[in-house]
């Protein structure tokens, strides 16, 4: 597939509405070591573009209208050190979604939710696992409760009730 964005950019880029971009564009920069690459205020007040590149993608955002619905971004961030990031997100308003664990497939991270809203999942990549071998390690009780956990408490933030749920991954063709 032909590359067809322009130099920076990634083919698909997320959009982030918040109530206060500026703020946002503060909060990548101090917890995912991101870089600003564009704020433009508008007439009203408002910041009616935002860019803010982390690692090769470039999150662009905006400020939500009043008579807009609230809606709440989910992403995945690739960083070093998850443990460092998920610290890092806490100490500028981040809550903890999802505690950092080791997934079967070679990952370690965790969610935050950041104080606009959206859910992040902060991953670094660990190990390289073979897919069947990953297949065979998410039956095994450690990866098995991190899936577990995963999923309840995503469910719990997403949801808002008190208890979540969750179900045993089943391989393709099982």
């Amino acid at each position: 597939m032909r590359h067809t964005a322009p130099e920076g950019y990634t083919s698909v880029a997320p959009w982030v509405v918040t109530d206060d971009t500026g703020a946002l564009l503060d909060f990548i920069t101090a917890a995912f070591d991101g870089q600003e690459i564009a704020r433009v205020p508008v007439e009203d007040g408002t910041i009616g573009h935002g860019e803010i590149r982390v690692g090769d993608t470039v999150v662009l955002a905006f400020d939500r209208r009043p008579d807009w619905p609230v809606m709440p971004s989910l992403l995945r961030v690739y960083v070093p050190d998850a443990d460092a990031a998920m610290a890092a997100a806490v100490a500028h308003g981040a809550q903890v979604v999802t505690e950092v664990a080791d997934s079967a497939w070679g990952d370690r991270g965790g969610r935050v939710r950041d104080p606009f809203g959206n859910i992040w999942w902060v991953v670094s990549r660990v190990e390289e696992v073979d897919p069947d071998r990953a297949w065979e390690r998410m039956y095994e009780p450690k990866y098995a409760e991190s899936m577990r956990m995963a999923q309840e408490t995503l469910d719990v933030a997403l949801s808002g009730r008190d208890s979540g749920v969750a179900s045993a991954p089943r391989r393709p063709g099982q």
